[in-house]
């Protein structure tokens, strides 16, 4: 792939530099047509326009593969332009030496021109330096801003694996606490769960891949909140709807559990079951997905507490991998935590 883009280059520079020949010996002296001896005029001026082209190419590519890289990059800025200057008088001088004593032979100026012409020749010469400089800085800059874009890329990769992998034992540690207290009171229904929760594990460790499809997530999403049902029985009032249009979108797994988990965790224990509620709506439309989810939690025990590590994750990887492309609400009211989030997936 390389060594096409390389080929593809290397044409297109050799096509605008024919273009470039064409440009002057056929358009810019055109008028030089009015001279007597015209064949052996235009015979002549074949050899200046290539060795003009050439001294263009010159100065063109010694831009790009020397003063530019070798002084003005590595801050030597004071040698470039001295050297670039002087090397653009010095060919200027030549090839308007050369100049004279070709267009002499046929009196197209005097001597007196020597010094306009000359004029002309180092402004068209600092012309082509210029572009050179210009050429390979725009791509040395291009170059620096894909290399920082891919030291991003690679920073954000890395947080987000260290935040998944965080996911894995805060889960893991709430799923065997969660067991442990059901040995003993119901042991039926600690087996259930403990199942429910291996299958829930194996999911996290096994299918969430960087992107996953929205269908499997929710999938996820309903068989832990229906773990967490079975584990809580009566004790809470749950309601919860998941529904979604696209199927097939994609989004970044587990990105939903620590806001739900977080909920039944911190829900309240009020001695009237009827006072602790959870509801969790989940709702994508258009490709706009949106997850809200309520649960009564205890002023007085969970004043500190309400939120956490799970929270914080959620946060950090939205701003990583949805930046400017979510809407993420977190806040307490009557006895209530509250959680309104949106996503453009």
């Amino acid at each position: 792939m390389s060594n096409i883009k390389s080929i593809k280059k290397i044409a297109l520079h050799l096509l605008i530099w024919v273009l470039n020949y064409l440009l002057f010996a056929f358009v810019v002296h055109s008028d030089w047509n009015g001279f007597n001896n015209v064949s052996e005029v235009h015979n002549s001026l074949a050899y200046a326009y290539t060795y003009g082209i050439f001294t263009n190419i010159f100065l063109f590519y010694i831009q790009v593969f020397w003063l530019v890289p070798k002084m003005y990059m590595l801050k030597r800025k004071s040698t470039y332009y001295v050297l670039s200057f002087s090397i653009c008088l010095v060919v200027s001088l030549i090839e308007t030496y050369f100049d004279y004593m070709l267009y002499d032979i046929f009196e197209i100026y005097d001597t007196d021109e020597f010094m306009d012409n000359f004029s002309t020749t180092v402004f068209v010469n600092l012309f082509y330096s210029v572009a050179g400089f210009y050429y390979i800085f725009r791509q040395a800059h291009k170059t620096s801003e894909k290399e920082k874009q891919l030291l991003i890329q690679e920073s954000f990769k890395a947080e987000l694996k260290y935040l998944k992998a965080q996911l894995n034992p805060h889960f893991l540690f709430n799923g065997i606490n969660s067991v442990y207290h059901l040995i003993g009171k119901d042991d039926v229904l600690a087996k259930d769960t403990l199942l429910q929760f291996s299958e829930l594990l194996r999911y996290q460790l096994y299918e969430s891949g960087a992107q996953i499809i929205l269908e499997k997530e929710l999938d996820f999403v309903l068989q832990y909140i229906k773990m967490e049902k079975t584990r809580k029985g009566s004790d809470i009032q749950l309601t919860y709807d998941i529904k979604f249009e696209s199927a097939t979108k994609k989004i970044v797994p587990l990105l939903l559990i620590p806001i739900i988990e977080n909920a039944f965790k911190h829900c309240s224990n009020h001695t009237n079951n009827y006072d602790n509620n959870i509801d969790i709506k989940i709702k994508e439309v258009g490709g706009r997905l949106s997850l809200d989810c309520v649960n009564t939690f205890d002023e007085i025990t969970n004043k500190n507490t309400v939120g956490g590590i799970g929270l914080i994750n959620v946060k950090r990887r939205l701003s990583l991998v949805y930046p400017d492309k979510y809407e993420l609400t977190i806040l307490k009211k009557n006895s209530r935590f509250i959680v309104n989030l949106v996503i453009e997936l």
